[in-house]
C-alpha cells in the first residue's frame, strides 16, 4: 500500500522550499505526522501567525512585523547610509557579523531580463524614493559579484539624481579568511585585486 495522496501532496509542497528534496520532505513529513505530532500543530500555528503579522519593512524592504523592522526603527544607527542587499537572508548574513551599524535596503531580487525580472519587479522604485527625499549620503552595494548584481548595480548608479550627490561603494570581493592565492578561481582573484585597499 502506497502514501495516501494527502501524505504526498504535504511532500510536494515541502519540495517546493529551498534546500529540501524527495528524501528530505519524505523525512520531514513522517516526522511531523508520525513522530512528533504536536510539533504539527504547533508549526501550522506558528506559520498562520506570522503569515498575518509578518509584513515588509514600508522603508527598506526587511520583514517587519510593524510599519518600520527594528533596524530601520533603531536610533543608535546611521541611517544615512545605506547597504543595498539582493535578499533578506543577505542582510541578515551582514547582521550576524556584526560589521555593520548603519541601514539597509533589500531589493528582493537583481536584474535579469533573461527569467524576465525588471526594474519594476525589484524594491528600485523605494531606493531612489530615498535617494531623492534627500535620506541617503552612501549606498553601499552589497549586491553578488555576478552579471546580474553588476548590471543591477549599474542600474542603480545610472538612476540616482545627480543633484542629491550620493556617494557609491561597492563591497570589495576577494580570497575568503585563511584562503590562499593558489587555489582561487579567476573571477575570485580579479575581485580582490580590483577591490585592493591601502595597507597600513
Amino acid at each position: 500500500m502506497g502514501p495516501s495522496n494527502a501524505f504526498e501532496r504535504l511532500q510536494q509542497i515541502l519540495r517546493k522550499l529551498p534546500g529540501i528534496g524527495y528524501r528530505s520532505s519524505e523525512r520531514i513529513a513522517l516526522h511531523l505526522l508520525l513522530g512528533k505530532p504536536d510539533q504539527l500543530e504547533a508549526l501550522v500555528a506558528a506559520l498562520g501567525e506570522a503569515s498575518r503579522s509578518i509584513r515588509r519593512c514600508s522603508r527598506c524592504g526587511n520583514l517587519s512585523e510593524d510599519e518600520l523592522c527594528p533596524i530601520c526603527s533603531d536610533t543608535r544607527r546611521d541611517q544615512r547610509c545605506v547597504c543595498v542587499v539582493e535578499h533578506v537572508p543577505d542582510l541578515v548574513a551582514i547582521e550576524r557579523s556584526g560589521s555593520w551599524r548603519s541601514v539597509y535596503h533589500v531589493l528582493h531580487g537583481k536584474l535579469s531580463p533573461l527569467h524576465g525580472v525588471g526594474p519594476e519587479d525589484l524594491n528600485l522604485g523605494g531606493l531612489l524614493s530615498r535617494v531623492q527625499a534627500g535620506e541617503v549620503d552612501e549606498l553601499v552595494l552589497a549586491l553578488p559579484n555576478d552579471v546580474e548584481g553588476e548590471a543591477t548595480c549599474h542600474y542603480i548608479q545610472e538612476h540616482l539624481p545627480p543633484e542629491r550627490g550620493v556617494r557609491v561603494t561597492r563591497i570589495g570581493f576577494g580570497i575568503p579568511s585563511g584562503g590562499g592565492v593558489l587555489y582561487a578561481d579567476s573571477v575570485t582573484l580579479r575581485s580582490a585585486l580590483e577591490g585592493r585597499r591601502n595597507f597600513n
